[in-house]
């Protein structure tokens, strides 16, 4: 048979993998500055975990299936609910806030027409135990950071507030179906819906008007004294406090430059219970990044606590990354060592690598074959076994200089690095 990759999975080869790799590295160590621990959870969970924290669109997306216990499982389509999962179970007794961070592929159905990717890696963190609008600065910042330390020139960090919406709409009143048209319309950033919605003969005008103009808001400080004025004409002045402290503290830092206020993100009015964000890079017309305050998650499996965090999409970042021209370097190879003694070259390897060398052996391989290989490798140097000694060769393999004891440097760090010849 011809074996395939399954549809919407793909394989990642050498350098982008090596590429993908130095970005999370480079995440996971701004994390990690900051004080949050790795964890790793299984690939899937119980599915009646997820369906109680993700809620009912789990049965789009999920791949599920039996095990041999008969039991339902099914793969992780995001990592917030078995993070929340983990502090319930295995932290419950663990004084907090706990600082989590993590690095996984998650996986969601699509139909076959969709032609869409089901298997992503998210990079991310989650803030349990700690509330307010410090604990929302810190996230906003993680997420700056994040970005910064992904290489990314560009982009933006939106943050908005679910909290607003919710006191309008409790303000509103009015039937069921009203109100969740309401929700969908502003989670779809259906700006037309939202003015018919707000055309309800019996609505209050100031409350009309707080529900047409707030989705549109975004910007800087403006943009939180013109949304505070609607809100307060509607008596809902008070969903705006917790994030006009965050911006505050995020103007004293001087680093309001990245973050915009937006009140059009608006992701799930039934998960998220305050802070909201999103991050953008120009060119790029999906998010980079997604997440906010999550309070109500862990209350699902007994164990109360507020939360926040956000994910970022890798895929995405790399595509931003490629798009900036800013993908990362990867450090090349610098010998390929051949030859015939195998003895010989596995030592003279070693000896290199302890000299912090890059080395890929070759065994066998010697002349103008040693050079292609080292050639095809991106190697700065073709290096030979002769005689017992390690041996530079020329462009047609042959033995042209013996290397000194102690061994120079490797070629990344001197001459190959400022755009030397390697050979």
């Amino acid at each position: 048979m011809q074996p395939v990759t399954p549809r919407g999975f793909r394989d990642v080869l050498f350098d982008e993998a090596r590429e993908r790799e130095a970005v999370t590295s480079a995440i996971a160590s701004a994390f990690s500055a900051w004080g949050y621990e790795p964890v790793e959870t299984p690939v899937a969970e119980e599915y009646r975990t997820l369906e109680a924290g993700v809620g009912g669109t789990l049965d789009e997306t999920a791949f599920r299936f039996f095990d041999l216990d008969g039991s339902l499982l099914a793969l992780r389509p995001e990592m917030t609910v078995p993070i929340a999962r983990v502090v319930a179970s295995r932290l419950a007794d663990v004084a907090g806030p706990h600082r989590i961070r993590y690095a996984a592929p998650v996986f969601r159905e699509h139909a076959s027409l969709r032609g869409q990717a089901r298997e992503f890696t998210q990079v991310g963190i989650e803030l349990v135990g700690a509330r307010g609008s410090a604990a929302d600065t810190e996230v906003v910042l993680l997420l700056i950071a994040a970005l910064e330390a992904a290489g990314l020139a560009s982009f933006t960090v939106g943050i908005g507030t679910a909290e607003v919406l919710r006191a309008l709409l409790d303000r509103a009143g009015g039937p069921a179906e009203w109100r969740e048209a309401a929700i969908s319309a502003a989670q779809g950033r259906n700006l037309v819906e939202i003015d018919r919605l707000a055309g309800r003969a019996d609505l209050d005008p100031a409350l009309a008007r707080a529900l047409r103009e707030i989705p549109r808001i975004r910007g800087g400080r403006e943009a939180l004294d013109r949304a505070r004025a609607l809100a307060s004409a509607c008596e809902c002045a008070d969903a705006l406090e917790a994030l006009l402290e965050t911006w505050a503290t995020l103007e004293a830092l001087d680093q309001t430059g990245r973050v915009q206020v937006d009140f059009g993100i608006m992701r799930s009015l039934g998960y998220y219970t305050g802070l909201q964000l999103e991050a953008y890079a120009p060119g790029l017309g999906l998010a980079l990044a997604g997440g906010g305050r999550y309070d109500g998650v862990l209350s699902t499996f007994g164990h109360a606590a507020p939360a926040a965090g956000f994910a970022l999409g890798l895929e995405r970042v790399m595509i931003a990354l490629a798009e900036q021209q800013a993908s990362p370097r990867i450090e090349p190879l610098d010998a390929v060592l051949g030859g015939e003694d195998a003895k010989g070259i596995f030592r003279e390897a070693a000896r290199l690598r302890e000299a912090g060398w890059r080395v890929r052996v070759a065994p066998g391989i010697t002349g103008t074959a040693l050079v292609r290989e080292a050639d095809a490798r991106s190697a700065a140097e073709a290096l030979l076994v002769e005689g017992g000694s390690l041996v530079r060769a020329d462009r047609t393999g042959e033995p042209a200089e013996v290397l000194g004891d102690p061994l120079p440097e490797p070629p990344r760090r001197t001459w190959a690095a400022r755009g030397g010849d390697a050979r």
